[in-house]
C-alpha cells in the first residue's frame, strides 16, 4: 500500500505558509460581519424587532 493510505496523518516538515486566498477567506470574514454588524444598527435605528 502506498503512504497515504496508513492511518498516520501526519505531515512530514513545516505547515504551508498562507497565500493570497487565505487573505481573500479574511476579507471576505470580515466584510460579512462590518455588513452584519452596519445591518444591525440601521434597523435598531427604526427600532426593528424579531417576530
Amino acid at each position: 500500500m502506498s503512504p497515504r493510505a496508513s492511518s498516520s496523518r501526519k505531515s512530514s516538515g513545516p505547515p504551508a505558509p498562507a497565500d493570497i486566498y487565505v487573505g481573500l477567506l479574511v476579507v471576505a470574514t470580515c466584510s460579512l460581519l462590518t455588513g452584519i454588524i452596519f445591518l444591525w444598527l440601521e434597523l435598531n435605528a427604526y427600532e426593528w424587532r424579531l417576530p
